[in-house]
C-alpha cells in the first residue's frame, strides 16, 4: 500500500505540472481505480468495499457513492462498476474529484449507465450523465415538456443540488436553443446558466443541464473555478464606445469558399469573411485570438513570392510510371539506399470540378547494410507530371545536441525556392506565411528536427481557403522531407470582379454579430524565465521536449467586449459581389431575419403552417404564405421528405456534382429546387417513375395525399388489402385508394366531411401542413417496441 501511495503521489504531481488549462477546459485524471486493483471488477459486479483509497481526501469513495446515490437518486439496481480519483488544475490551485460509474445489468446485458463526479473535498456534485437502453420508450409528439417548462425543472434541480450557486448565475437565453421547431419527440433541452461576477457574465464558468422532452434530467455539469482572480473595474468603455472600437478594428478578408452541398455544378464563391474580435473593456485595445494550430501559422506576407509567374502551367498528356518516378527524383532528393517497392496508378472522377483526375502513388523503402532504415513516398499528377506530394522519413534517428545546422531564415529561403521550382506558374498567387521565430527558439536539433512552412493561395487578393501548400525542411540537412500541394482545379475570372465596399461588408457583419461584455481567462506559461505560448508548451510537453516542473503557470481574468454570433438556424457567409447572405453549405441566398407570414394569424392551421415555413417547405412571398391556395406536387413531396428526415434536407446525402447526376423525371432537372426531394422520395419508394414525368407544379387530390402519407408510414402494402378495413365512407365508390383512406382517417391524419372522404378534392397548403403535422404525431405513436423473449 505504501508503494501504491508513493506511485500515486508521483502521478498526482505529474498531473499538476502537466495540466495548464483551467478545470472548465481541461482535467488530468489519475486514472487510478479507487482500490489497489488495477481495474474495475468485470461483469458489472459491485466493487469490493474493503479496498482503501490510495490518497487522503475529505470524501472517501464510500461517502462519494452515498452522496451520488442521494443527489442523483440512483436506483438500487444500479451497482458501482468503477471509481477513479482525478486531480484537476484550477487557475489558482487544484481540486480532487471522484468519478463513479454505476451500471444496471440484467441477464448479462447492460441496460443503463450513470456516471457521477463528486468533489472529493466538499462533496459537491460536479457532473452526472445517464444512458438507458430502453427501445420501448416512445417520446410523444408534440413535446410534453417545452423549453420554458424545462427551465423550471432545471432551476428546481439546481436548488436541490447546487443551492449555493443559484444566486450567482444567470440564464443564457442563446445557449442550446433549437431555432427550428422539432419534428420528433426525441428532444433534449440543453440549458446553460452563466456565472455572474460583479453583475457581468463569465461565460466559461457555468451550470449546464439537459432536460428531455418527458421532463427528466439527463445531464448536469458544474464548470466552476473559485480560484480565479477577477479584476475590479471601476471604469470601462460604454457599449457604444466598444462598438465603435470593434467597428474600427474589423477588417473583412476576401475569401473564395466552396459550399459542399451546392445544387448543380459546384463553383467557388467570393465571400467577405470576418472572424469575431475582442477588445479590452477598459482600454479598447484589440486582443489576440486564441490559436490552436501554433506550429502551422504565422504572418502572411504582403506580397506574393514573385510579381509575375515564372513559367507556364504544364499541359496535360499521359505520364508513365518511369516518368512519374523521374519527376520525383528530379524534384526532391531521395535518401541513399531508396528502392521503389510499390507504384499505383489511379483515376478518379472529381465531381467538384467535373473532370477525371489521374495520379501515380509511389513508395520507396530506404535501406542501409540490408536493413530497412526509413521510407519515402510521392504522388504525381498522371496528366501533367507535376509532383503533388513528397514525404521522407528515417527510423530511429539518433538525437543530436546543439543548435540546428540550418537557421530558420535559411530554411525559409529553401521553402520559397521549392515553391518556385515546383509551382512556377503560380508564384504570383502564392504568399509565404512567415512563422513566428519564438516557436523555434531554444530548441536543439534533437528536439525539433523540422521547420514547417505554408503558403496561402490568393487570386486577385482573395484567399482560396480550400487550397494548401506545405513544406517541411530538415533542421540538420536543409533537405525537404515533406511537401504537399493541394490545388483544386477550378476556373477563376481573368479579372477581379466588382465587389461591394468593405465598409458595407463591415456593416453587414456587425448585424450578424452582437457585442458581449464578459471575462476571459488569460494563462501565461514561463519556461527558463521566458514566456512561451501555451500551444507551443502543449506540443513540447507531449513530445517530451520539456518537463512539467520546468515551467511556471499563472492565470488571470480580464474584462473584454467581444463579438459573438447571433442566433440563426444556418451557417452563412457574405457574398462579396452582391452583399447578400448565402447559406455556407448550399450557396443559396438567404437572410438573417427570416420572413414571417402575415396571413396565417388566427388560421385554423396556424401552428402547422408555421412549422412548414420554418423548414422552408412552403415559401413566403411578400409576407404571405397563402394558406388557402392549392398545394403543388413539388411542395407536398418536399414537406413529406423533410418530415421523414427530421427536417434535414436530403441534399446532404447527394454529395458531389448534382449537375452530372441523371434526373429520374424529365420535368425535374438537377438544378431544380425540388430535385433532391423528388429523388429522395423516389429512392424511399414514396413515388414511382410512371411515365417519366412528375409535374411538380401540378395539384394534389386527397386520394393522392392519403397514399403518400401511408407510404411514408410504411403501411402501403397492407393498405392494398382494403377488404380488411371497415371503412363506411359515403363516397367510397369514388375512392381509388380505399385502404389508404381508411388508415389516414383511422389515425386522424385526415378527416371526413359529413361522412365523405372527398377523394377528388384538391388539397390546400393549410390542409397539407396539418396532415403532415398529424403524420408526425402518428409516427411517434406507432413506434413499436421489439419483442423481448
Amino acid at each position: 500500500m505504501r508503494n501504491n501511495r508513493k506511485r500515486l503521489a508521483f502521478m498526482l504531481s505529474a498531473a499538476m505540472l502537466m495540466s495548464v488549462m483551467p478545470a472548465s477546459a481541461f482535467a488530468e485524471s489519475v486514472n487510478k481505480p479507487a482500490g489497489t486493483n488495477a481495474a474495475a471488477v468485470p461483469g458489472g459486479e459491485q466493487m469490493d468495499e474493503a479496498l482503501e483509497a490510495p490518497v487522503d481526501v475529505a470524501i472517501t469513495k464510500e461517502k462519494a457513492e452515498a452522496l451520488a446515490r442521494k443527489l442523483v437518486s440512483i436506483p438500487k439496481e444500479y451497482v458501482l462498476q468503477g471509481a477513479n480519483l482525478s486531480m484537476e488544475m484550477l487557475a489558482g490551485g487544484k481540486r480532487n474529484a471522484w468519478g463513479l460509474e454505476f451500471v444496471k445489468k440484467v441477464n448479462g446485458k447492460y441496460l443503463g449507465t450513470i456516471y457521477v463526479r463528486i468533489h472529493a473535498d466538499n462533496g459537491q456534485l460536479l457532473e452526472f450523465n445517464s444512458y438507458t437502453d430502453n427501445p420501448s420508450a416512445k417520446p410523444t409528439y408534440p413535446l410534453k415538456v417545452e423549453r420554458d417548462a424545462a427551465q423550471q425543472i432545471a432551476l428546481q434541480f439546481i436548488q436541490k443540488i447546487a443551492a449555493d450557486y443559484k444566486e450567482q448565475i444567470q440564464y443564457n437565453p442563446d445557449y442550446g436553443v433549437q431555432l427550428l421547431p422539432p419534428l420528433t419527440g426525441e428532444v433534449l433541452h440543453s440549458l446553460r446558466y452563466d456565472r455572474l461576477v460583479q453583475d457581468i457574465p463569465y461565460v466559461d464558468n457555468y451550470i449546464e443541464i439537459d432536460v428531455d422532452s418527458e421532463g427528466h434530467i439527463r445531464r448536469f455539469s458544474l464548470q466552476w473555478d473559485d480560484t480565479i482572480r477577477f479584476p475590479k473595474v471601476d471604469a470601462k468603455l460604454t457599449a457604444e464606445q466598444a462598438n465603435a472600437k470593434l467597428r474600427a478594428a474589423a477588417a473583412p478578408q476576401l475569401t473564395y469558399i466552396l459550399p459542399y452541398n451546392m445544387q448543380g455544378k459546384r463553383k467557388p464563391l467570393l465571400s467577405y469573411e470576418l472572424q469575431p474580435l475582442a477588445i479590452d473593456a477598459v482600454t479598447g485595445e484589440l486582443k489576440e485570438q486564441s490559436n490552436f494550430s501554433y506550429y502551422r501559422v504565422g504572418t502572411v506576407s504582403d506580397t506574393p513570392v514573385t510579381e509575375k509567374p515564372l513559367g507556364e502551367a504544364p499541359k496535360a498528356g499521359t505520364v508513365t510510371e518511369k516518368q512519374a518516378v523521374d519527376a520525383v527524383k528530379a524534384a526532391f532528393k531521395l535518401p541513399a539506399g531508396a528502392e521503389l517497392n510499390n507504384s499505383n496508378y489511379s483515376e478518379n472522377m472529381n465531381e467538384s470540378i467535373g473532370a477525371t483526375e489521374a495520379y501515380w502513388s509511389l513508395n520507396w523503402t530506404i535501406k542501409e547494410d540490408g536493413k530497412e532504415i526509413g521510407s519515402a513516398s510521392g504522388t504525381v499528377d498522371g496528366r501533367t507530371g507535376v509532383v503533388r506530394s513528397f514525404y521522407a522519413y528515417a527510423y530511429n534517428v539518433q538525437d543530436q545536441s546543439g543548435s540546428p545546422n540550418v537557421t530558420l531564415e535559411q530554411a525559409s529561403a529553401l521553402a520559397v525556392e521549392a515553391v518556385k521550382k515546383h509551382l512556377p506558374w503560380l508564384t504570383h498567387e502564392l504568399y509565404f506565411v512567415k512563422p513566428d521565430p519564438k516557436q523555434f527558439e531554444g530548441l536543439s536539433v534533437g528536439e525539433n528536427r523540422q521547420y514547417y512552412f505554408s503558403f496561402v493561395h490568393k487570386i486577385h487578393g482573395a484567399t482560396v481557403e480550400y487550397d494548401s501548400i506545405n513544406v517541411a525542411i530538415d533542421t540538420r540537412t536543409g533537405e525537404i522531407v515533406n511537401y504537399d500541394a493541394y490545388l483544386a482545379g477550378f476556373d477563376y475570372p481573368a479579372k477581379a470582379p466588382a465587389l461591394i465596399e468593405k465598409e458595407k461588408a463591415v456593416d453587414s457583419w456587425l448585424t450578424y454579430y452582437r457585442t458581449q461584455l464578459t471575462y476571459r481567462l488569460v494563462q501565461q506559461i514561463s519556461w527558463n524565465g521566458q514566456p512561451i505560448p501555451i500551444e507551443k508548451y502543449k506540443v513540447m510537453l507531449a513530445a517530451g521536449e520539456i518537463k512539467g516542473d520546468e515551467v511556471k503557470s499563472t492565470s488571470e481574468a480580464e474584462l473584454v467586449y467581444r463579438l459573438v454570433p447571433r442566433l440563426i438556424d444556418e451557417s452563412v457567409f457574405l457574398d462579396a459581389e452582391t452583399g447578400s447572405w448565402r447559406n455556407r453549405e448550399t450557396g443559396e441566398a438567404t437572410q438573417l431575419e427570416k420572413p414571417k407570414a402575415q396571413d396565417i394569424e388566427g388560421h385554423w392551421a396556424q401552428r402547422q403552417l408555421e412549422l412548414m415555413v420554418a423548414y422552408k417547405a412552403l415559401d413566403v412571398k411578400n409576407g404571405k404564405v397563402r394558406p388557402n391556395e392549392l398545394v403543388t406536387r413539388g411542395e407536398l413531396i418536399k414537406m413529406l421528405v423533410l418530415a421523414r428526415n427530421s427536417g434535414r434536407s436530403p441534399s446532404m446525402y447527394y454529395g458531389g456534382n448534382q449537375a452530372e447526376m441523371k434526373a429520374s423525371f424529365n420535368d425535374v432537372a438537377a438544378d431544380s429546387s425540388y430535385f433532391v426531394y423528388v429523388e429522395a422520395a423516389l429512392e424511399q419508394n414514396l413515388i414511382d417513375v410512371g411515365d417519366g414525368s412528375f409535374n411538380p407544379s401540378g395539384k394534389v387530390s386527397r386520394d393522392e395525399m392519403a397514399e403518400l402519407v401511408v407510404r411514408a408510414l410504411g403501411y402501403n402494402a397492407l393498405a392494398n388489402y382494403d377488404h380488411i378495413f371497415k371503412a363506411s365512407f359515403k363516397d367510397s365508390a369514388q375512392i381509388e385508394n380505399k385502404g389508404q383512406a381508411a388508415i389516414v382517417v383511422g389515425l386522424k391524419i385526415m378527416t371526413l366531411a359529413d361522412g365523405k372522404f372527398l377523394p377528388k378534392k384538391q388539397v390546400t397548403r393549410g390542409e397539407a401542413s396539418a396532415a403532415f403535422f398529424r403524420y408526425l404525431q402518428s409516427r411517434a405513436e406507432l413506434q413499436e417496441a421489439p419483442l423481448r423473449m
